[in-house]
C-alpha cells in the first residue's frame, strides 16, 4: 500500500471497520492493529484478515479490536500520533484490564507504528515528537502475549520517506514474541523486492493466518 502510494499507482483494498469490542470490559484478549497508508479508517484490510483469522483459532475467548487512530498517510512524521495512541490504549489495558492479554499488529507503515510503540531505545540526542515522554514501562511487556508485523518497512524505504526517522526497531522484551513478515518480492520490506503489487498480498498468501496461528499460540500457553 505504502509503496504502491508513492509510486502512484491505484490500488484499492476493501473497506474494513474494526469489529465492536465484546460487551465484557475486560476481553480475554485484546488487538490493537494500526492500518496500512491510505487505508480508511479501521484496521485495514490486512488487519481484518488477521483479526478473523485469529477469532477462529480462539473459538473459546472474548477478542476485543482497537484500531489505532492516525492518519496513516505519506506525512510518515505523523506516524508519531499513531505510536501515542497505540501507547495510550496499551497502558489503558495494563491499567484497567490486567488480565487480558494484547496482541499488538500493523501492517505497511502500522507496522512502522506498533514497532516504534515497542522500542526501548532512541538514537541520542533524538528529539521526542510532542506528546511521547519515551518508551513504555518494561512491566508492560508483561501484558501482551505476541506482536504481528506484516510489510515493515526497511531502512532503506524509510529513508526514502523520511531521513529523520529514527530506525525501526522492536523492544528487547517483546523481540521473542514478535513475527515479522514480509514477502520476498514486497519492495516496502524486502531490500530486493521489485513487485508493488506483493505489497499488498498478504491477506491472501497465508501469511495473516500464519501470523493468528503465531499469536493464538502465544495467547493459549502463557508465552509473555
Amino acid at each position: 500500500m505504502l509503496f504502491a502510494a508513492m509510486a502512484g499507482a491505484a490500488v484499492v483494498y476493501p473497506v474494513a471497520s474494526a469489529p465492536a469490542a465484546s460487551a465484557d470490559p475486560c476481553p480475554d484478549v485484546q488487538v490493537v492493529f494500526a492500518r496500512g497508508t491510505f487505508e480508511p479508517a479501521g484496521v485495514g484490510a490486512i488487519g481484518q484478515a488477521f483479526v478473523d483469522s485469529l477469532r477462529a483459532q480462539l473459538p473459546n475467548k472474548s477478542v476485543a479490536v482497537y484500531a489505532v487512530n492516525y492518519p496513516a498517510s505519506l506525512d510518515f512524521a505523523r506516524a508519531a500520533d499513531g505510536v501515542l495512541d497505540a501507547s495510550n490504549k496499551v497502558q489503558d489495558v495494563v491499567t484497567t484490564c490486567p488480565n487480558t492479554k494484547m496482541v499488538l499488529g500493523g501492517y505497511s507503515q502500522g507496522a512502522a507504528v506498533m514497532a516504534y510503540t515497542t522500542t526501548d531505545t532512541l538514537p541520542p540526542n533524538y528529539q521526542l515528537p510532542a506528546g511521547i515522554t519515551g518508551p513504555m514501562p518494561k512491566s508492560t511487556a508483561g501484558h501482551v502475549a505476541a506482536v504481528t508485523l506484516f510489510g515493515k518497512p526497511s531502512s532503506g524505504f524509510l529513508q526514502m520517506l523520511d531521513q529523520t526517522a529514527p530506525p525501526i526497531t522492536i523492544g528487547a522484551e517483546y523481540g521473542p514474541k514478535a513475527l515479522d513478515l514480509c514477502v520476498d518480492n514486497d519492495p516496502v520490506c524486502s531490500g530486493n523486492g521489485g513487485d508493488p503489487g506483493a505489497h499488498g498480498s498478504y491477506a491472501v498468501n497465508g501469511m495473516t493466518d500464519q501470523a493468528a496461528g503465531f499469536a493464538a499460540q502465544h495467547v493459549t500457553t502463557d508465552v509473555t
